[in-house]
C-alpha cells in the first residue's frame, strides 16, 4: 500500500485503518490467500499495530479474511459464489431504489447525470476503463442518494465496493462500455419522467446484464 496515515483521534484512525485495509482487499491490491502482517502493515501506514490488529477483528467479522489458529492471518477476498450472490440481492435492492428515487430525484441531480453521461460517452470514445468505472459509480451513487433511504444507501454502497474487481472486469470487455452508456442512458430517462416502475424495470435489467457478462467472461 506504501502510504501514512496522519490521524490523532483514535476512532477516527482506527476507521482509516479499516478502510484502507478493505480498499486494498477489494482492489486487489492484497489478493485471496495473501497473508496479513500486522507489524508490515503498520510500518507501511505509519501507526501502531493496535489499530491494525481491531481492524483485521473487523475484517474477519466481514469475511474478507480469515484467522488460522495459531498461525496467520489470510486474505479470503470475495469468491465468485459472493460475487453471484451480491449481483443477484443488488439487482432487486437497486431496482426499489430507482422506484424511490423516480419520486424523490431533483433537478440538480438529473443535471448531473447528464454531465456524467456526456463524460461517459467521451471516455467510452477513448477507452479509458478506469474513467468509465468511475463514472458509473458516480452515476449509481446519485441514484442512492436520491432515495433519501440511509438503509438502501449504506447496504448498496457497500454491495459496490464488494465488487469493485468484478466492475472493472465487466466494463474491460470489448463493446460493454456502449451497452452500459446505453442502459444509463434509459435509466436516466425513466428517472426524468419520474416513472418509477421504468426505472425499476431498467435498473434490474441493467444489473443483471453485468453479471450476464461477467459470467461470460469467467467460463
Amino acid at each position: 500500500m506504501g502510504y501514512n496515515i496522519g490521524v490523532s483521534d483514535k476512532a477516527s484512525l482506527r476507521g482509516k485503518v479499516f478502510n484502507t485495509i478493505r480498499e486494498a482487499i477489494l482492489e486487489g491490491s492484497y489478493k485471496p490467500g495473501d497473508v496479513l502482517r500486522e507489524s508490515t502493515i503498520a510500518t507501511e501506514l505509519g501507526v501502531s499495530r493496535t489499530p491494525v490488529r481491531e481492524a483485521i477483528r473487523q475484517l474477519e467479522l466481514e469475511g474478507l479474511v480469515q484467522s488460522i489458529p495459531n498461525k496467520e492471518t489470510v486474505v479470503a477476498g470475495i469468491t465468485q459464489e459472493d460475487v453471484e450472490d451480491i449481483y443477484l440481492i443488488r439487482s432487486r435492492l437497486e431496482g426499489l431504489a430507482a422506484r424511490k428515487a423516480a419520486e424523490r430525484i431533483t433537478e440538480q441531480d438529473l443535471q448531473e447525470m447528464e454531465e456524467i453521461l456526456a463524460l461517459t460517452s467521451f471516455y467510452v470514445e477513448k477507452n479509458e476503463v478506469n474513467q468509465l468505472k468511475e463514472l458509473d459509480h458516480k452515476f449509481h451513487d446519485i441514484i442512492y442518494n436520491a432515495t433519501h433511504s440511509k438503509t438502501l444507501n449504506h447496504m448498496l454502497s457497500d454491495f459496490h465496493s464488494y465488487i469493485q474487481q468484478a466492475r472493472k472486469t465487466s466494463i474491460s470487455t470489448p463493446g460493454r462500455p456502449k451497452e452500459v452508456l446505453k442502459e444509463h442512458e434509459g435509466i436516466y430517462e425513466a428517472l426524468k419522467a419520474r416513472n418509477g416502475e421504468l426505472a425499476e424495470k431498467l435498473v434490474e435489467k441493467h444489473i443483471q446484464n453485468v453479471e450476464h457478462n461477467l459470467h461470460i467472461n469467467n467460463k
